[in-house]
């Protein structure tokens, strides 16, 4: 096909918005950027953006789809009163309460989200202890008929004992081999977070992973995950990482609010990545992470939502303000920072995992992964100022088409590829025995 009458947001490493530019596409990739291809290709389809914005698709760097049917759910007792209990009391609880059909649904009504929020890449961190084989499985299937990209994996842990270790270590490995030349998909190897994996677990893991792959994994999110390495070996979790060698290149860590200054240090001199997920971090009142320093320091910084919609601007915008707040200066957290994790650090870490096609640019040879957005700005709007007009006047509501791989999966606020209606009814008919299975669980870890 040909888009024409839109104006192009590359997103290359010198940003360009082209306001004059045709886009041909074909065999999903993006063949051609020029002002009148629509004469010289009368054989294709035309498409009129109708003078929106045309920009890659978001990436979100780190999800869990399992926790769908933790909204509008009620904790049983007390609330609880800090991120170790929201552990016990409410997600191992819920993961444990998943089946198939749950795992299933779970994905469809998030692949729901990400295309209407024009997210089209997504790296989901999953846990369903009593589904765990074929459980990664599921999940792919939803996303290819959805059309979406994903980069998935298990959450290995140990505190459903060493046999729910020992299968969440085989599911891993048994994805990443299947997921291997498949062009949307990608694998990592999951572990929970070091204060639930033994040390004899991860070196089963580290056993199991392969050459090309990597691990993903939460690390200090809450100062219990600290608190728990130095008890187990007087290391901290970074340097428990490094000893049992999970650190690298290809290895994501989520969160990194507690980490000292020697870890930082430990994860850019390993080249491993981290994800900044500032609602959540909210939500559980851990603490803010130190985002801007680890920038400086080198650390590839990506952006996730941990399980909240997926919504990546709301997230750009909820790092850009929580920052500001938490140091009561409104000069720390630039809008180019948030550009540098959200779109460029994003996109690298995309790549790292379905090289198929460059993901999150707009230039000859990228995925034809792109989004329309229905945005009038009232001021100027340059590649100097746009992460402000993002952060200050672009909305997610603004989105009316999403395109993976050349292909539709949203049209003018029509989704083509899932039927919203049909999943929520579905989801909604199943939600209260998972919540009646929940709570069946809930105490089992306190």
């Amino acid at each position: 096909m040909i888009i024409k009458n839109g104006k192009l947001i590359t997103w290359e490493e010198e940003n360009r918005i082209l306001d004059d530019s045709q886009l041909l596409i074909q065999d999903g990739k993006i063949k051609e950027i020029g002002p009148d291809l629509v004469s010289k290709n009368p054989e294709e389809e035309v498409i009129d953006a109708r003078g929106q914005y045309v920009m890659p698709g978001n990436i979100c760097a780190h999800t869990h789809f399992y926790g769908a049917f933790a909204r509008g759910m009620g904790i049983p007792g007390d609330a609880p009163k800090d991120f170790p209990e929201i552990l016990e009391k409410l997600w191992w609880p819920l993961d444990m309460a998943l089946d198939e059909e749950g795992v299933r649904y779970s994905a469809l009504v998030f692949a729901v989200d990400a295309i209407k929020n024009g997210t089209t890449t997504l790296f989901d961190h999953h846990a369903s202890p009593n589904f765990i084989d074929g459980s990664l499985d599921v999940i792919a299937d939803v996303l290819l008929d959805a059309g979406l990209r994903g980069v998935l994996c298990y959450e290995v842990t140990d505190r459903n004992g060493p046999e729910g270790a020992k299968k969440g270590i085989e599911e891993n490995a048994r994805f990443i081999k299947k997921a291997t030349g498949i062009n949307t998909l990608g694998a990592a190897f999951g572990l929970h977070a070091s204060l639930t994996v033994n040390d004899d677990t991860l070196e089963a893991s580290r056993d199991a992973i392969g050459e090309n792959a990597g691990f993903h994994v939460h690390v200090g999110e809450h100062q219990s995950d600290e608190y728990d390495s130095l008890k187990r070996g007087g290391l901290r979790v970074v340097d428990r990482l490094k000893k049992f060698g999970i650190l690298g290149p290809r290895t994501i860590v989520a969160h990194g609010v507690h980490i000292d200054q020697a870890e930082a240090v430990q994860l850019a001199e390993s080249g491993t990545w981290l994800t900044h997920q500032p609602r959540s971090n909210m939500n559980n009142a851990v603490g803010v992470a130190e985002i801007e320093h680890f920038l400086r320091l080198g650390i590839k910084v990506g952006i996730g939502t941990d399980g909240f919609y997926h919504a990546m601007w709301e997230e750009w915008k909820t790092a850009y303000f929580l920052h500001k707040i938490h140091r009561l200066d409104p000069r720390r957290m630039s809008a180019m920072d948030i550009v540098q994790m959200g779109i460029y650090n994003n996109a690298a870490l995309a790549n790292l995992y379905l090289p198929e096609a460059e993901l999150g640019v707009i230039k000859p040879g990228a995925a034809a992964d792109l989004i329309f957005v229905d945005f009038h700005p009232f001021t100027p709007l340059s590649t100097g100022n746009l992460p402000w007009q993002i952060i200050f006047g672009i909305q997610e509501s603004m989105i009316t088409s999403t395109m993976v791989a050349g292909k539709f999966l949203m049209k003018d606020k029509e989704l083509l590829t899932l039927d919203e209606e049909k999943i929520a009814a579905e989801s909604r008919a199943i939600a209260p025995e998972i919540w009646k299975r929940y709570e069946g669980y809930v105490g089992k870890y306190s």
